[in-house]
């Protein structure tokens, strides 16, 4: 009873306040990571237009973080980064975060979102078109060459996000991406932002959220023999 009169009173905050400040910010914030992109470099673009963009609205939300592993990635690392799927607020949750340069695989989609679409394209993040196999290649080919000097990529491998919290089949392409470039995979847990903003849905509520960074699998060894072998494993490290 009590979290329901909460979610009531919520409600003009969320729709008075935050979502319009979401939309407005994200557009500034989108011009920001051009202009420091264009004059000063992708990676101070990427930190000011996606890490400050991404703790400003996890924060008004709120949205409580906690992160735990953060020991596991070592300086100046690339990796493939893998995650579970939960919520958009997942992408705050890492950006903000997981305190790495990183370039996300982007489904097409987001490219038409005022602000986010074309910031994000000036960054140097990959858009994924799921629809067309020989584009999708491309993609994935074109973040072969950003992957250094620590500039990691994310990818959720499940491909989408979880209706109901529970972990989905992984896609091949992140690990298939992580083997040919010999690129350790690092995996990341996702808890609690399934519930600030649940799948499909605009039930915005305040919350915990708990980003848990575990050991990197080492990809050298990867190939179409064990390819699944370090899919399963890998899931279950995230699952954990």
């Amino acid at each position: 009873m009590a979290n329901k009169i909460l979610y009531i009173l919520y409600q003009p905050y969320k729709w008075l306040f935050y979502i319009p400040f979401l939309f407005l910010n994200t557009l500034l914030f989108g011009f920001i990571a051009v202009l420091v992109s264009t004059f000063v470099n992708q990676r101070t673009g990427s930190y000011f237009g996606g890490v400050v963009w991404s703790r400003l609205n996890a924060c008004l939300a709120p949205m409580f973080v906690k992160v735990k592993g953060r020991e596991n990635i070592a300086p100046d690392t690339s990796y493939v980064v893998i995650a579970n799927h939960q919520s958009y607020f997942d992408i705050f949750l890492i950006y903000g975060w997981l305190g790495i340069d990183i370039r996300w695989i982007m489904k097409k989609e987001l490219k038409k979102v005022p602000g986010l679409g074309f910031g994000s394209k000036k960054v140097g993040h990959i858009f994924l078109d799921r629809s067309n196999k020989r584009v999708a290649v491309d993609s994935l080919n074109k973040a072969k060459s950003i992957l250094v000097n620590g500039t990691s990529v994310v990818i959720f491998p499940e491909g989408t996000r979880s209706v109901d919290g529970n972990l989905g089949k992984f896609k091949r392409g992140a690990f298939k991406l992580a083997g040919d470039l010999q690129l350790p995979l690092l995996p990341v847990t996702i808890n609690g932002t399934g519930r600030i903003l649940p799948s499909g849905t605009i039930k915005l509520f305040p919350g915990k959220a708990t980003m848990i960074v575990h050991p990197p699998i080492d990809s050298r060894g990867i190939n179409d023999g064990n390819l699944h072998e370090i899919i399963d494993y890998a899931a279950k490290v995230i699952s954990s």
